[in-house]
């Protein structure tokens, strides 16, 4: 197979509009990527054609909706190859995921117990694990940062010991696009005793996940990165401990029996899925998974790929700009600063210019203050992107640079 970019530009009507005047260049996919048709499809589908509360019903309609919000957990589990659809919780979104895990898992943490974190994680990945620290006395370390982006490797296995519960690390960085070693970093976890957490939220969306093969013991992401509605996401658990893990909300549906003095609970997921379910959003994000297995999904890293390299490649030697991370077989993700400007001007002259990148700490302040600044611009690369774009980025960026020399 191969990939047609143009043929997937055509599934995004959103791409065809203008802003200020230019043609949109939307580089912010890293924060949330626009949606194809087929998400659209599969929601207005459902509202149009069968829709009903979920579980709660015996009539047709419900039936039809069970039917495909269970499909739509049987499509996650297909598109991370875990064992079992039982093991995949719907959630919010990857935030809620960790939080998820932080409420439930961590409840039974000791003051003194450890969580090894790096300083690379996006927000989500640290404040949850803080609330335990300040609750119950759990102590975190961080995994340091190389110059170039990479995660210390040897630090990181000083850092392992016989308190510590839990490893929780991103698998793709969303500022620095590094890719981490995860497996080799679960095994070592595991060596030592722990669990392990892995945020996917950037590497699902870049590359293929296999939470078997990673032998990770929870696994998040967010399916407005993977191109599909807000509101969704999933939280991949192994059985054995979703089933040792004590609800963290409670509600209908994850209650076996309810009595005035007592409460039985279900089996996982529906634990861990009090109340009404975002049913929408998973049947939209059902069909944008399956619109994205219907590529070849090797091509379109190699597409993405060749952006960056692109935009590599026209700024060499470009010494009023900095790149933050540099890793080897880092993911498409241009997080820079231009000599003299704040990262917030640079955003909004790009957008008068019709392109959209982030602007900003990247909810990743440690990070920030680790390469000594408090912010940065990012382009992010999607699919839909185009070598033209790629071009035409760099060229706004030495009009942009004018402003400030």
């Amino acid at each position: 197979m191969s990939f047609d970019v143009q043929a997937a530009r055509a599934e995004f009507p959103i791409l065809q509009r203008q802003v200020n005047g230019w043609p949109l260049i939307y580089l912010d996919s890293a924060a949330s990527a626009q949606k194809p048709r087929a998400v659209t499809r599969a929601m207005t589908g459902a509202v149009e054609g069968a829709y009903a509360n979920v579980h709660r019903g015996l009539h047709t309609l419900a039936n039809e909706t069970t039917a495909a919000y269970e499909g739509a957990r049987e499509t996650v589990r297909r598109l991370i190859n875990a064992a079992s659809a039982s093991e995949i919780v719907f959630t919010k979104g990857a935030t809620e995921a960790i939080n998820l895990v932080a409420a439930a898992w961590g409840r039974s943490l000791k003051a003194g117990d450890e969580i090894v974190l790096t300083q690379m994680e996006h927000h989500a990945n640290i404040v949850p694990w803080h609330f335990l620290r300040e609750r119950q006395g759990v102590v975190l370390r961080f995994v340091p940062v190389t110059d170039d982006g990479r995660l210390d490797l040897e630090a990181y296995r000083s850092l392992l010991g016989p308190r510590t519960r839990l490893v929780a690390v991103g698998h793709m960085s969303n500022v620095l696009g590094t890719v981490n070693p995860v497996a080799e970093m679960i095994a070592q976890a595991h060596a030592a005793g722990a669990l392990s957490l892995v945020d996917g939220a950037q590497a699902v969306v870049h590359g293929r996940v296999d939470v078997q093969a990673l032998d990770a013991d929870f696994y998040v992401f967010s399916g407005h990165k993977l191109y599909g509605p807000t509101g969704i996401g999933a939280l991949y658990g192994k059985a054995d401990l979703l089933a040792a893990m004590p609800p963290w909300q409670g509600g209908g549906e994850m209650i076996e029996t309810v009595t005035l003095e007592a409460v039985g609970y279900t089996d996982p997921p529906h634990r861990f899925e009090a109340g009404t379910p975002p049913i929408l959003e998973a049947i939209g994000l059902a069909g944008a998974i399956g619109w994205l297995e219907s590529l070849d999904r090797d091509a379109v890293a190699a597409h993405e790929q060749g952006l960056y390299a692109r935009v590599k490649e026209r700024l060499n030697g470009a010494n009023w700009l900095t790149e933050i991370g540099t890793a080897p077989g880092k993911g498409a993700i241009f997080a820079f600063n231009i000599e003299g400007a704040h990262a917030h001007d640079v955003a909004q002259i790009l957008d008068r210019q019709g392109v959209a990148v982030r602007a900003g700490a990247h909810c990743a302040e440690p990070l920030m203050r680790r390469f000594g600044v408090t912010s940065s611009a990012r382009a992010s690369f999607a699919l839909y992107n185009t070598l033209d774009e790629a071009d035409s980025f760099v060229d706004a960026l030495v009009k942009t640079r004018t402003f400030f020399s």
